[in-house]
C-alpha cells in the first residue's frame, strides 16, 4: 500500500514566511486571534490557502499575546471550551474550515490532561462534527476526540524531540529542538515508514504520523520544507491533506 502523510504549518502569527510555505504544505493552521492574528490575518491567510489548495484548519491558542501562547495558563475546561469555539467560529466565518489544531500550551496541555481535551473536542463537535482534529498520537486529545466522535489527524513535529513517554520535550529544556535539516528529514522518514522515534533516552518508541508539523519560526523553514518535500517525493511516499 502506498504511504502518504499530511504536511502542516502554524500560519497567519506574523512570522513572514506565509506565501512562501504555502506552496510547500498541504494543511494550514490559521491563529484565530488567540495568541496571534486578528480578521485582517485571517483573510490574507486564507486567501494564500486556497490560491494553493491547501486545506484550511483553525488554530485556537491561549489569548495570551505577550506570551504568544506558550505559557501554561490554569483555566478551568468551561473556559476552554468557550474560547476554543469561539476561535473556530471567527474562522468559519470567513472560510471553510476543514480541521482543527490546538496551538502551543493549550496543545501540550490537552495532550495530558484528560478534562482539557474532552473540553476541547466538544467544543470542536459541537462547532461541527465533520472537523478533523490534529492530534499528538497516543496523546487524551486524540483519545477524547475519538471519543466525541471525531476523526482525529495524529501529528509528529519535524524539528522537535521526544520524550520516553511520546510527548514533546519542554522547548525549555536543552535539546528540545533539532535544528540540522538533515536530522530532523531523518526523523519524519523514520516516523513514516517504520512508524517510530528514537526518544532522548535512546529508545524508540511507536508512533503514529498522518501529518507532519513544519514550524514556519524555526531556522530556514522554507529551505526545510523544500528538502522534506523531496526527500518524501523520492520516497514514494504521497503528500496530501488528510
Amino acid at each position: 500500500m502506498k504511504m502518504h502523510t499530511d504536511i502542516n504549518c502554524d500560519l497567519g502569527e506574523g512570522a513572514g514566511h506565509d506565501a512562501a510555505l504555502m506552496p510547500l504544505i498541504t494543511s494550514a493552521n490559521i491563529a484565530c486571534g488567540g495568541h496571534a492574528g486578528d480578521l485582517a490575518t485571517m483573510r490574507a491567510t486564507v486567501v494564500l490557502a486556497l490560491r494553493h489548495g491547501v486545506a484550511i484548519g483553525a488554530h485556537p491558542g491561549f489569548v495570551d499575546r505577550e506570551n504568544f501562547g506558550r505559557r501554561e495558563l490554569a483555566i478551568g475546561p468551561e473556559a476552554v471550551r468557550a474560547f476554543v469555539r469561539e476561535q473556530i467560529e471567527l474562522l468559519r466565518s470567513i472560510a471553510l474550515v476543514r480541521h482543527v489544531k490546538p496551538h502551543g500550551a493549550l496543545y501540550n496541555m490537552a495532550a495530558r490532561d484528560v478534562a482539557l481535551a474532552d473540553a476541547i473536542a466538544g467544543a470542536v463537535h459541537e462547532t461541527d462534527p465533520a472537523l478533523v482534529v490534529f492530534a499528538p498520537s497516543n496523546s487524551a486529545l486524540a483519545r477524547a476526540a475519538l471519543a466525541h466522535g471525531l476523526r482525529v489527524a495524529n501529528e509528529v513535529f519535524a524539528d522537535r524531540t521526544y520524550q520516553p513517554d511520546g510527548t514533546l520535550t519542554p522547548r525549555s529544556a536543552p535539546g528540545a529542538l533539532i535544528r540540522e535539516g538533515h536530522a530532523a528529514v531523518a526523523q519524519v522518514m523514520r516516523m513514516i515508514r517504520e512508524g517510530v522515534v528514537r526518544a532522548t533516552d535512546g529508545t524508540d518508541i511507536p508512533i503514529a504520523a498522518d501529518t507532519v508539523c513544519v514550524h514556519g519560526d524555526g531556522p530556514s523553514p522554507v529551505e526545510f520544507a523544500v528538502r522534506l518535500r523531496a526527500e518524501l517525493a523520492a520516497a514514494g511516499i504521497e503528500v496530501r491533506a488528510p
